[in-house]
């Protein structure tokens, strides 16, 4: 009866300490396959990541803060995993596929990590993307110019290695918080 007791205790344990700082998919999901032009030029699919953590961030190249941020964040994260961030692959998927080009994403993610992988498309493709995931995205004309900016949903997704949606976390976190649910995912 003891024995029980502590294997029960040590469960307990080992489940709090595997808490995630983000949002979580309870139960996890099917992540949406996503099927388009990345930016090594080649076809991207998500399916193809399979067995490696993968975190989807949505967002544009011409962002001004939110964008940089999250990025950093993530090249900061898989630093922090050490040779275990080789299994975590980052996917920036356009919310402006107009100046996100493929050319234009393989340029801007290399500043952050060579490893990131941009994801862009036609406007219908991205649109499609968008609500599979739930994301919000729209311009605005920046005032006095013909320019415009975007404004989108910031969160990041992280799908396991079997392809599921298992957590989410809104914009701003430190890097330390995306490397805990890196870590609970990528496993022992």
């Amino acid at each position: 009866m003891k024995a029980l007791f502590l294997s029960l205790l040590l469960v307990a344990g080992a489940a709090s300490a595997q808490q995630f700082k983000g949002g979580v998919f309870d139960p996890p999901r099917p992540a949406p396959e996503i099927a388009l032009p990345s930016s090594s030029g080649a076809p991207l699919k998500l399916s193809d990541y399979r067995g490696k953590v993968v975190v989807l961030e949505f967002g544009f190249s011409h962002c001004p803060a939110v964008c940089p941020v999250s990025l950093a964040s993530l090249a900061q994260a898989r630093q922090l995993l050490g040779a275990r961030g080789k299994d975590v692959q980052v996917l920036f998927i356009t919310v402006d596929p107009a100046r996100d080009t493929a050319e234009r994403l393989r340029s801007w993610l290399a500043n952050f990590d060579p490893g990131f992988a941009g994801v862009t498309g036609s406007e219908a493709q991205i649109a499609q993307v968008l609500k599979d995931y739930g994301i919000s995205a729209a311009k605005h004309p920046v005032k006095g110019s013909s320019d415009y900016s975007m404004s989108h949903s910031s969160y990041l997704y992280f799908i396991d290695r079997q392809g599921r949606q298992r957590a989410m976390m809104p914009f701003g976190r430190p890097a330390a918080d995306i490397a805990h649910d890196l870590a609970i995912l990528l496993g022992p």
